[in-house]
């Protein structure tokens, strides 16, 4: 899933997610106190401009410059509080310390020996700062999906929770119904969400 595969798949229609933020993000946030955050995978920009909108500053990141795109378009009334960045999180890790919130929504993070691109995101979060990392559950899903990927080839939320460190707090670690439908074509009707605070 390189950076042709997902241009060509939000080439492929003029708008592929809904727009709306995801509901976990909702759920869990709206109550956090804006700062920094980071975006993992941004997309059409949905996440980071509900974000936004609440006073945070926000480094949206995604491998398609199609979506990027996509993304500054429909946030023209934050422009000022969303820097859209093209990078792959996988292979060059953010800045340590720099942001009170590290959000990941549904991002295909592979599973990697040692771990070191996964320690790289997770050291993004600045002491006192919030992890949410969402994924969708795989329990039942077939070894291989139509697409040719292999779920247990990423990394899930409870095996990221696993790898934290000494200074972190898991504050949510759940399987938990969908907010909202799954989308056209998928099964997926529950979440899985991991929720950690680092200590200061």
């Amino acid at each position: 899933m390189d950076a042709q595969f997902w241009d060509d798949r939000y080439s492929s229609q003029a708008q592929l997610f809904s727009g709306d933020p995801n509901g976990v993000l909702v759920t869990e946030l709206a109550d956090l106190p804006p700062g920094q955050a980071l975006d993992v995978g941004c997309g059409e920009g949905a996440d980071a401009l509900w974000l936004a909108r609440r006073g945070w500053l926000v480094t949206a990141v995604d491998i398609s410059r199609v979506a990027l795109e996509r993304a500054a378009g429909f946030g023209t009334d934050v422009e000022e509080r969303v820097s859209w960045k093209c990078g792959d999180l996988t292979t060059a890790p953010p800045p340590a310390d720099a942001f009170d919130l590290v959000c990941v929504h549904y991002f295909p993070f592979p599973r990697r020996p040692e771990h070191t691109a996964l320690h790289g995101l997770l050291s993004a979060v600045a002491p006192g700062g919030t992890l949410l990392f969402v994924g969708h559950d795989i329990t039942g899903l077939p070894e291989r999906l139509d697409d040719g990927h292999a779920p247990a080839d990423y990394y899930q939320p409870a095996e990221v929770a696993e790898l934290l460190g000494g200074d972190w707090t898991v504050t949510v670690n759940e399987t938990r119904p969908r907010i909202v439908p799954p989308p056209p074509g998928s099964h997926h009707t529950h979440d899985t969400v991991l929720r950690a605070h680092r200590a200061r």
